[in-house]
């Protein structure tokens, strides 16, 4: 009974569901928000989908700012400058809409513009979110425009250090939205690529999650929900954009990848952000890279596991068959088999592996991998991810 010890969360208010956009007005009056400041990524503040969610304000005179200059993997200088445009229009909280880099920093703008001390001081390391001013924090609205990292029912933010390149965790319990408006038809016109790298993200967080060490079998039947969806859905969202259906399932997946993976994360994280970090790369294709290498890797800690998920998603073969679902998975989705596909003109020597292998130990991510990730570990997946051994 000593090792059935843990700490559980569970998200927030979620209001599901096609056209749901329409109750923007509601949701932020439900918040107490009159002001507020809405947050997107420079690609989607272009789109229709924006033009339209931004009338609906229009039409309930309901005043706002707009902030976009968010990055892809979002750095500190978009989080600075987003905060002068909040204090600037006297906003009282954020409509953070888009995919994950324009909820995350959407997120941390509610959250910093009130605190006096810099954000690393609440990098997600023991009790370091106490040190901020739980009053100052401003209410969110978030409402996600994509289908993978489910930073939507978040506590926590990532957030690029620009000195070191390396991707940090930001955590409070007040980063968590409010209310979030899941609108699948807001997702209709995502590209395929993006529609790909998003949903094998999902797919990442929801079986990392289930793989890591711990008690958590909430998080444990989730995660393996999860899995089944985005199996049975991303293939119909990629192939057909306006498939409602399908779009609707990878919401949920999404949203229930980033609720299981409070119980950990692992080596495909771990390793994804350092790449992130130095190359720019999207997060959720650099996951599905890594995916079938890490999977290897854990195998025979995990293999039991795997057998169960495999068999709860109509996946004939055990542990062999589940990993051949994930490499026609993403042969069907274009995802690269290597580091190379993904990124074009890689040169990787020595020591920059040296250092990607340093930093992916050290990755708040790391502890929940099945199997110590070592840097001898860390240096050999990354060599099988350049090379293509599985």
């Amino acid at each position: 009974m000593s090792k059935l010890v843990s700490k559980w969360n569970y998200p927030t208010t979620i209001r599901f569901g096609a056209g749901r956009i329409s109750e923007l007005p509601d949701a932020l009056a439900a918040t107490g928000i009159k002001r507020p400041l809405f947050v997107t990524d420079p690609g989607l503040a272009k789109l229709p989908v924006v033009a339209s969610t931004l009338k609906i304000l229009d039409d309930a005179k309901i005043p706002y700012g707009v902030f976009s200059d968010v990055r892809p993997n979002p750095v500190e200088s978009n989080l600075t400058a987003g905060i002068a445009v909040f204090k600037k229009g006297k906003h009282d909280g954020v409509i953070a809409f888009g995919g994950g880099s324009a909820l995350d920093l959407g997120k941390l703008i509610a959250f910093q513009a009130g605190q006096t001390r810099p954000v690393w001081d609440f990098e997600d390391i023991g009790d370091w979110w106490t040190r901020a001013d739980s009053n100052a924090i401003a209410p969110i609205v978030a409402v996600p425009t994509t289908a993978g990292t489910g930073s939507e029912v978040g506590r926590a933010s990532v957030l690029t250090h620009e000195a070191t390149h390396t991707k940090k965790v930001i955590f409070h319990p007040k980063i968590l939205p409010a209310i979030v408006i899941a609108d699948p038809a807001l997702s209709v016109g995502m590209p395929q690529f993006i529609t790909a790298g998003t949903g094998m993200d999902a797919l990442a967080h929801c079986l990392e999650a289930y793989c890591a060490p711990g008690y958590h079998p909430m998080a444990d039947g989730i995660a393996v929900e999860g899995v089944r969806l985005v199996f049975e859905n991303l293939p119909k969202a990629y192939a057909n954009g306006k498939d409602l259906t399908a779009r609707a399932h990878m919401m949920s997946a999404a949203a229930m990848g980033a609720t299981a993976f409070q119980k950990g994360l692992g080596a495909i994280h771990s390793l994804s952000h350092p790449i992130g970090g130095l190359y720019d790369t999207h997060h959720g294709m650099t996951n599905a890279v890594f995916m079938p290498y890490v999977l290897a890797f854990n195998r025979d800690v995990i293999e039991g596991k795997i057998e169960r998920l495999a068999a709860y998603c109509g996946i004939k073969g055990g542990f062999d068959g589940f990993a051949k679902a994930i490499t026609k998975l993403r042969k069907e989705l274009k995802v690269p088999h290597t580091l190379g596909g993904l990124i074009k003109d890689l040169d990787m020597d020595k020591k920059r592996k040296g250092l990607i292998a340093d930093m992916a130990i050290v990755d708040p991510t790391a502890g929940g991998n099945p199997v110590k990730l070592t840097k001898k570990a860390a240096l050999s997946l990354l060599e099988n991810s350049l090379s293509g051994t599985v």
